[in-house]
């Protein structure tokens, strides 16, 4: 349902403290003002859209999945707004040449055949193929499907995205990686580190080539490292480079998320949720590109009678919290890490709660010191979108 012209919003200003009442006039913010502190809950705010760069799929849809067409991509979409995500990066990940081509024709159909949908993904984030080859460091991306850097490949893919891929992960490793690099960012997309096993100069070689992020830093690694040197390291002391992590409790402990924070700054962090098509589902066994699967109710999911993790079921918002209590940090800084930073990387409208803003608005109900976050509704250029009409 499209919300009438001077339709308002209540929170309180995360940056301010503040009570705030928002007028929304189409597409854009029209009037901020103060409200008295009674008008307001002291656990609801309003934020900005939130920005996720990277995300393999959401509320059973899957990015990568075999049958994806434009209603997937359309259906996590709309997921994704339903918790605050109003820009995101559909990622698609290591497969064949021609599936992962046909993932990316597909994201871009649904982007010319929906304007909402164009304005909601901000860019195709392409992780993979050429990563690690190794055990640990590959992570889930399939062995058989790991390859060298390739100019004409990126190419091709570039054209099936009808330009759209904006963020390429890869492992410096290769030979031919930093001239790769080189092309790429040259070309105005940004190169990634990430599921790699490279050495202390490949990175600082990959840094000086024009890589600028470090893909979720702390996954995709080995178990078992030298302590010095060592590519963790070097990416944290690289000031050329951001980080993004994943804040869910489950693929970092917070003593680690509270070190990568320290080591980059707020200015530096971008907070993902790397979710899969699980996020958003309810709890219980899956079976999941051939696997046995369990999704606990705390959100971790894991491959059943392991160990191991089988991806993130992150909800951004929720990640919010998680970062406050791990990291120490502030509500301030942890929206500048899910909205300012991600956009910024990305050289797009960073979102502010500023009047002739993008009418990109989420209402958040949040506890000091609870780990959850619910988002109450959210507005996207002007619309709402959550709570759908008649729910």
């Amino acid at each position: 349902m499209m919300m009438r012209p001077g339709a308002t919003l209540a929170g309180r200003d995360p940056f301010l403290g503040t009570p705030i009442e928002v007028t929304l006039d189409g597409m854009a913010i029209e009037r901020i003002r103060e409200v008295r502190a009674s008008a307001v809950p002291e656990d609801t705010w309003i934020l900005p859209g939130l920005v996720d760069i990277q995300v393999n799929g959401f509320g059973g849809a899957d990015f990568n999945g075999e049958a994806i067409d434009v209603d997937t991509v359309a259906r996590a979409a709309r997921r994704l707004q339903a918790v605050g995500v109003t820009r995101f990066c559909p990622t698609i990940c290591t497969q064949s040449h021609e599936r992962m081509a046909r993932a990316l024709r597909i994201v871009a159909e649904a982007c010319q055949a929906h304007d909402w949908i164009s304005r909601a993904v901000l860019g195709i984030h392409v992780e993979g193929p050429h990563l690690s080859p190794e055990d640990g460091p590959r992570g889930a991306h399939p062995r058989e499907h790991i390859r060298p850097p390739d100019w004409d490949e990126f190419v091709e893919f570039q054209r099936a995205a009808d330009g759209r891929i904006r963020l390429v992960t890869l492992s410096p490793e290769w030979a031919d990686a930093p001239a790769f690099i080189h092309r790429v960012a040259s070309a105005g997309v940004v190169v990634a580190i990430g599921h790699t096993a490279a050495t202390s100069e490949q990175i600082h070689a990959a840094v000086r080539a024009g890589a600028r992020l470090s893909t979720h830093i702390g996954n995709g690694s080995h178990a078992v490292l030298p302590r010095h040197p060592n590519y963790l390291w070097d990416q944290l002391a690289a000031d050329e480079l951001a980080a993004s992590i994943i804040a869910d409790g489950h693929h970092l402990p917070p003593a680690v998320v509270k070190t990568f924070v320290r080591a980059k700054g707020i200015a530096r962090t971008i907070l993902i949720s790397d979710a899969v098509a699980l996020a958003g589902m309810p709890p219980g066994e899956y079976d999941w590109l051939g696997l046995k699967v369990i999704l606990s109710p705390e959100g971790r999911v894991g491959l059943a009678g392991t160990l191991y993790l089988a991806g993130s079921a992150l909800d951004l918002a929720s990640a919010l919290p998680k970062v406050m209590r791990y990291a120490g940090v502030a509500l301030p800084d942890a929206v500048t890490m899910a909205v300012a930073n991600p956009a910024r990387l990305l050289a797009a409208d960073p979102g502010t709660l500023t009047e002739g803003a993008r009418g990109d608005l989420v209402v958040l109900r949040m506890a000091p010191g609870v780990d959850r976050a619910e988002v109450v509704r959210a507005v996207v250029g002007g619309e709402t979108v959550w709570p759908a009409e008649g729910v």
